[in-house]
């Protein structure tokens, strides 16, 4: 149950996550099109709301998945900031409050990646949560407006940064109290 699996990548589930990688491309095509851009910004929201919901509903949730998901999602997500970057629509250090939730979760990531029974236990307890889905929100929404370059950018970066920072610790939180109550 907590092994990759080749053939997983083949479940719809995971089709929806890998098609984050030719929108990040697609992104950086769609340049200086805030429309285009906003559309496929959309569309990669989509796939990650769908992906998840998919794997729960049908029970296709897979080792394999737990990890291209989060990889497909910071792929997709780099491609866009240094779209932004480039274009001076964010600043670098726009960029890193933004990238809280992101950067709290790292070590978490790769201790799912290394450790079969970590991704186990994820499977098996997904950690979507709802100051995840918060910081989530905000940034889509923070982004969209840096993509229009709006006044209200600046001010909604330190709200996100906020959610961000409480997510990741809601992260941490769950899966080291989850750890310690399977030991």
């Amino acid at each position: 149950m907590g092994r990759y699996h080749a053939k997983d990548l083949l479940l719809v589930p995971s089709l929806f996550s890998l098609a984050r990688i030719p929108l990040a491309f697609g992104f950086v095509l769609a340049l200086n099109h805030p429309g285009l851009e906003l559309a496929i910004l959309m569309t990669a929201g989509a796939t990650d709301v769908v992906d998840g919901w998919y794997a729960r509903r049908f029970r296709q949730v897979t080792a394999a998945g737990a990890v291209v998901d989060p990889i497909t999602d910071k792929v997709f997500v780099l491609t866009v900031v240094v779209t932004l970057v480039m274009t001076d629509r964010l600043s670098p250090l726009s960029v890193a409050l933004l990238a809280t939730r992101e950067i709290g979760e790292a070590p978490l990531v790769l201790w799912w990646v290394f450790s079969h029974q970590r991704r186990r236990a994820r499977m098996q307890a997904p950690m979507a949560n709802i100051p995840g889905k918060l910081a989530t929100c905000l940034q889509f929404v923070t982004v969209a407006l840096a993509l229009f370059r709006s006044p209200l950018t600046e001010k909604l970066i330190l709200i996100s940064a906020g959610a961000g920072a409480v997510a990741a610790l809601a992260y941490w939180w769950r899966d080291l109290t989850g750890a310690r109550a399977r030991e």
